[in-house]
């Protein structure tokens, strides 16, 4: 104790300890805060308010400026946030229209010396072929007497000069009896009942004609019907006929072609035609057919266009030792198409009239399609779930006609005869698939209405070339030139023209020009484009810039950084102020531990001095007794 001064002790008030104590532990944390890396904020409040005066979005430093005025504040909240919400609606477009995958067309115009296409011509008379000509000739018999029972038609007294022999000739137990199996009727219009032929009551202007085909046990039939006699004719006698060629082994390698006797004169870029040129095979309908240019290894070039820079064919368009009941039309059927793909003569040709020039202007056409996402398209059709029966690159007729046949096979257990045979399979004929018609007719109203699946699954290819034509006609030869022409032709195929009109035609086949078209296919949205109409969008509704982006990330970081902080906080605070668990074996010594705690609890005092200056020697001077130092407890 100082002379002169006084100390007071005594304990302090519980409400000063406890505010002095959060005191001092809110400076702690303000100096742990201070010292940390990274930098949080206390609250969402402090965070948001942050954010809002410092950021570079329009609009957002309002929310905080007018707070003081609720009616601005809420103002500025809405427009605010649904700016957002268009903002956002935007992009939702945006990403719709990108993950399209919508295309460009891009057309280009291409000037380059051309590839000429490969040229497929038919003769339109299928060949009666010497291996088959004897049952050809039972089949003409037997198609006789069916037009003189149906019609009172006496085709043999109408040719009397065509197949003599054959007539004569006793039919073959064995056609006989398949053709009776698939006889030609006549049926009501209303109904599939047939009549008897001779029946009066019958008004033969009030019925079809077609034929029945029946399953194998036949317990179900097929009514194939006409409402042209000539299709039906035409269609059943094609039926029978297709049976005769399966029952041939290797009919299809047959080679009775006479190129001298159909082509009499070939001539490209002013240069005669030889047998390198062109390629031969018969087809059942259309008979002999050439392709010229479809050597891929000596292909011709035209570096001009015009008449006399293509192929210039005349043919023979009379008919010898042909079928008439297949084919009913005089000329010759042409097709253009690329190497490398085979003539379906059905679904490209045109026929060529006989006497007439016909002069076919050819424009290029090269299709470029994007594959992956942006279109169904194929590169090769390797990815296409159909085998290809062709010996040719994949296009999608090729890959339809081979899904047919793969069903056909599978479905009928023999293979048409107009497409490629596959592995393992046999042509269809009733010798040995008795019912085979029957399914047949079947499963092609089935491809027809799409329940094969195969117009689905074959895509198209995404590279393809197309030729554009257009046809122009006029007589050939003239009448004042028409005597030295067939003398020509006659003395140089050793040839004696009977009917000049219908005897030849010409066939010029050309480009129109020397430029060809490229439709080609570009992305039309990239992600260069998706960020540029995203970044056009922000700036149209916030005027701000990529930075201002990140901003917005940052903000949601510290969001989501905050509230895992302050759950933490919450779930420590819960376990610290949780009272523990009683073990089952303890006693109540709670008054015990309260009365401990409160002995050794250490007493706070205060203490107060009063310090007063010592006098010096010099100016000693009595003092009372009341002015001695005190020392006072509490």
């Amino acid at each position: 104790v100082l002379q002169g001064g006084s100390v007071k002790t005594g304990k302090m008030p519980e409400g000063e300890k406890t505010r002095q104590c959060k005191q001092e532990a809110e400076q702690q944390h303000k100096e742990d805060e201070r010292e940390g890396l990274i930098e949080f904020y206390g609250s969402y409040q402090e965070l948001f308010q942050f954010f809002c005066s410092n950021t570079t979005i329009h609009g957002a430093i309002r929310l905080v400026c007018s707070k003081k005025n609720k009616m601005k504040t809420a103002f500025w909240s809405v427009l605010f946030f649904l700016t957002f919400g268009l903002l956002y609606w935007q992009f939702g477009i945006l990403y719709r229209e990108y993950f399209s995958y919508p295309v460009n067309l891009n057309l280009n115009l291409n000037s380059d010396r051309l590839t000429f296409p490969a040229v497929t011509l038919c003769t339109l008379n299928p060949y009666r072929y010497s291996a088959i000509r004897k049952k050809l000739d039972e089949l003409d018999q037997i198609t006789h007497q069916t037009l003189l029972d149906l019609y009172d038609y006496n085709m043999s007294l109408a040719r009397s000069d065509w197949s003599t022999a054959s007539t004569r000739k006793r039919t073959s137990r064995s056609l006989l009896h398949h053709v009776q199996r698939h006889p030609l009727r006549r049926q009501k219009r209303d109904n599939l009942v047939s009549f008897p032929e001779n029946s009066p009551s019958v008004d033969k202007n009030d019925w079809k004609i077609g034929f029945i085909l029946c399953s194998e046990n036949n317990k179900d039939c097929f009514h194939q019907v006409y409402s042209s006699g000539v299709d039906a004719v035409r269609e059943w006698y094609s039926f029978h006929y297709i049976n005769i060629l399966a029952q041939v082994p290797d009919a299809k390698a047959l080679d009775e072609s006479d190129f001298e006797n159909f082509i009499y004169a070939c001539r490209f870029n002013e240069a005669t035609c030889d047998k390198a040129n062109y390629t031969h095979f018969h087809h059942p309908l259309y008979g002999n057919c050439y392709t010229f240019n479809d050597n891929s290894s000596s292909l011709w070039t035209s570096s001009l266009p015009g008449i006399n820079n293509g192929l210039s064919l005349v043919v023979r368009t009379e008919q010898n030792d042909f079928i008439p009941l297949l084919s009913t039309v005089t000329g010759a059927r042409v097709m253009v198409h690329d190497q490398n793909e085979p003539a379906f003569m059905d679904d490209g040709g045109f026929n060529v009239r006989p006497g007439i020039e016909t002069s076919i202007s050819m424009r290029k056409e090269m299709t470029v399609r994007l594959g992956g996402s942006y279109s169904d398209c194929t590169e090769d059709g390797s990815d296409v779930p159909v085998q290809n029966l062709y010996s040719s690159r994949y296009t999608e007729q090729v890959c339809i006609r081979s899904c047919f046949q793969l069903n056909m096979v599978n479905r009928c257990s023999c293979a048409y005869y107009f497409y490629p045979l596959p592995a393992g399979a046999e042509y269809c004929d009733y010798t040995k698939h008795v019912a085979w018609g029957y399914c047949y007719y079947k499963l092609l109203a089935e491809f027809k209405a799409d329940v094969l699946g195969c117009f689905h699954k074959c895509r198209k290819p995404c590279k393809m070339t197309e030729y554009q034509l257009s046809a122009g006609y006029s007589r050939w030869p003239s009448a004042v030139s028409e005597d030295w022409v067939f003398y020509m032709l006659s003395q140089q195929n050793k040839y004696n023209i009977t009917s000049k009109r219908n005897g030849v035609a010409k066939v010029n086949i050309f480009f129109e020009e020397w430029n060809y078209k490229t439709n080609g296919e570009s992305p039309a949205y990239t992600v260069v484009t998706l960020l540029s109409q995203l970044g056009n969008q922000w700036s149209l509704w916030f005027g701000s810039s990529v930075l201002s982006v990140m901003e917005l990330a940052e903000l949601i970081l510290d969001f989501i950084a905050i509230t895992f902080i302050l759950s933490f906080r919450w779930f420590r605070s819960r376990q610290r102020h949780s009272p523990p668990e009683p073990s089952p074996n303890s006693h109540d010594n709670t008054a015990f531990q309260d009365e401990a705690s409160g002995l050794s609890a250490p007493h706070r005092f205060t203490v107060e001095a009063v310090v007063t200056t010592l006098p010096s020697y010099n100016s000693l001077e009595p003092h009372s007794p009341s002015r001695d130092g005190e020392v006072g407890h509490e």
